[in-house]
Protein backbone atom coordinates (compact mmCIF):
# COMPACT_ATOMS: atom_id res chain seq x y z
CA UNK A 1 0.00 0.00 0.00
CA UNK A 2 1.26 3.39 -1.07
CA UNK A 3 0.05 7.01 0.41
CA UNK A 4 0.38 9.94 -2.42
CA UNK A 5 -0.07 13.31 -1.27
CA UNK A 6 -2.63 15.18 -3.00
CA UNK A 7 -3.16 18.58 -3.40
CA UNK A 8 -6.24 20.16 -3.20
CA UNK A 9 -7.80 23.62 -4.75
CA UNK A 10 -11.02 25.27 -5.02
CA UNK A 11 -11.74 26.95 -7.63
CA UNK A 12 -14.68 29.63 -8.56
CA UNK A 13 -17.18 26.42 -9.36
CA UNK A 14 -15.56 23.66 -8.00
CA UNK A 15 -12.83 21.66 -6.61
CA UNK A 16 -9.82 20.46 -7.79
CA UNK A 17 -6.90 18.08 -7.01
CA UNK A 18 -3.31 17.03 -8.16
CA UNK A 19 -0.75 14.36 -7.53
CA UNK A 20 2.92 15.56 -7.11
CA UNK A 21 4.38 12.39 -7.65
CA UNK A 22 2.00 11.01 -10.28
CA UNK A 23 2.45 13.99 -13.28
CA UNK A 24 -0.62 14.60 -15.11
CA UNK A 25 -2.99 12.54 -12.49
CA UNK A 26 -5.37 15.60 -11.26
CA UNK A 27 -9.22 15.63 -10.86
CA UNK A 28 -12.19 17.84 -10.47
CA UNK A 29 -15.40 17.56 -8.85
CA UNK A 30 -18.31 19.99 -8.17
CA UNK A 31 -18.05 19.31 -3.89
CA UNK A 32 -14.36 18.59 -1.81
CA UNK A 33 -15.85 14.80 -0.93
CA UNK A 34 -16.59 14.51 -5.00
CA UNK A 35 -13.24 15.49 -5.95
CA UNK A 36 -11.86 13.16 -2.79
CA UNK A 37 -13.60 10.48 -4.57
CA UNK A 38 -12.57 11.10 -7.94
CA UNK A 39 -9.10 11.88 -7.42
CA UNK A 40 -8.71 8.05 -5.43
CA UNK A 41 -10.17 6.39 -8.72
CA UNK A 42 -7.53 8.89 -10.87
CA UNK A 43 -4.92 7.38 -8.99
CA UNK A 44 -6.35 4.10 -9.24
CA UNK A 45 -6.00 3.89 -13.21
CA UNK A 46 -3.10 5.46 -13.53
CA UNK A 47 -1.57 3.08 -11.76
CA UNK A 48 -3.11 0.55 -13.63
CA UNK A 49 -2.34 1.69 -16.91
CA UNK A 50 1.65 2.02 -15.59
CA UNK A 51 1.33 -1.25 -14.74
CA UNK A 52 0.06 -2.65 -17.92
CA UNK A 53 2.58 -0.89 -19.31
CA UNK A 54 5.16 -2.24 -17.48
CA UNK A 55 6.35 1.03 -15.90
CA UNK A 56 7.96 1.43 -12.70
CA UNK A 57 5.50 2.66 -10.26
CA UNK A 58 6.47 5.81 -8.55
CA UNK A 59 7.26 5.54 -4.93
CA UNK A 60 5.31 9.15 -3.02
CA UNK A 61 8.38 10.89 -2.37
CA UNK A 62 5.71 14.59 -1.64
CA UNK A 63 5.12 15.35 1.82
CA UNK A 64 2.29 18.11 2.38
CA UNK A 65 2.01 19.96 5.39
CA UNK A 66 0.73 23.25 6.87
CA UNK A 67 2.40 26.43 8.36
CA UNK A 68 0.59 29.05 10.22
CA UNK A 69 1.11 32.21 10.56
CA UNK A 70 0.23 35.85 11.76
CA UNK A 71 -3.05 36.94 9.49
Amino acid sequence: MKEYAVIYERGETNWGAMVPDLPGCVSIGDTFEEVQENIKEAIDLYLEVLQEQGEIIPNPTTKVGLVEVPA
